[in-house]
């Protein structure tokens, strides 16, 4: 079983967490692992919800390799100004017990002590990715989504290589949708939580990314099989929470066919810092 998440800080019924859920298509021995099928778009309005929903065999059942739209770890460079612990699950302890109020003063605290031009500090993997730094607490929150969802993904007892080794039935890598998004859109918008700004020529993009995706038109060489109720699903949701959900899944599919395929590990390389972890398929 894959499985996508689209994650947020808070959610709501205008934005709630987005999941997706897909599985591998059996073909010929040529054709293995090469295409997946979504079978179905699953929003949680609170993290209680959700927490039950990624932790309990009976709403999902393992094994299953998922891809989550949020940041694993901070900037090494911010951890060693904080003074915080060098290991990744004491420091994420220490993060959870924070405020979001005390997390917002402390970064920007750092933030104000730094030459302009270089206010954030950066993880290695979000220079690659070219994502937010994973301190940024406004536009997008990404740390108040790692603040919020990084806690629930450790209480669930999930498998996160390079950063908290379990039992490898269900398994969280770290994700991030606008990578393979611009891959195959550019420039191109294709969402905005902003009704005024959900137009239709992001929904046009909505189109051609979709299309992309099931002809398999892109670095990962993965096709989906999209059903056409889904399809319409995915075109009409005008925030693109459901196509994020989408790109993270078919994201966690290309990490466990590598290691399926004994590849790599997850596709992760061997030589990632375990304090900041790193994205998937960079």
């Amino acid at each position: 079983m894959l499985l996508g998440c689209d994650f947020t800080s808070r959610p709501r019924k205008d934005k709630p967490i987005t999941v997706a859920i897909a599985r591998f298509i059996k073909g010929s021995l040529r054709h293995a692992l090469e295409k997946i099928e979504l079978l179905s778009i699953h929003r949680f309005l609170t993290f209680e919800e959700f927490e039950y929903f990624i932790s309990s065999d009976q709403t999902l059942p393992g094994p299953w390799v998922g891809g989550f739209d949020l940041p694993f770890g901070l900037p090494r460079e911010l951890v060693q100004t904080l003074n915080w612990p060098l290991d990744w699950q004491e420091c994420m302890r220490l993060y959870a017990s924070l405020q979001r109020e005390q997390i917002r003063e402390l970064f920007s605290a750092y933030c104000a002590s730094r030459p302009a031009g270089s206010k954030f500090a950066h993880r290695k993997v979000d220079l690659i990715a070219k994502s937010s730094s994973s301190m940024k607490w406004v536009n997008p929150p990404v740390a108040y989504m790692m603040h919020a969802g990084i806690p629930i993904l450790m209480r669930a007892n999930l498998h996160m290589p390079g950063l908290r080794e379990t039992q490898q039935s269900r398994v969280a890598l770290e994700s991030y949708p606008g990578m393979l998004a611009r891959e195959i859109l550019g420039r191109m918008s294709y969402k905005s939580d902003d009704k005024a700004k959900q137009t239709p020529e992001r929904k046009k993009a909505r189109n051609v990314l979709l299309k992309a995706l099931c002809i398999g038109g892109h670095s990962l060489g993965l096709e989906v099989e999209v059903s056409s109720l889904l399809a319409r699903e995915l075109i009409n949701d005008a925030s693109g929470d459901s196509m994020d959900a989408l790109l993270c899944t078919v994201q966690a599919a290309w990490g466990g066919r590598e290691f399926i395929l004994g590849r790599s590990n997850y596709g992760l390389p061997n030589d990632l810092d375990r304090l900041e972890g790193w994205i998937l398929t960079c």
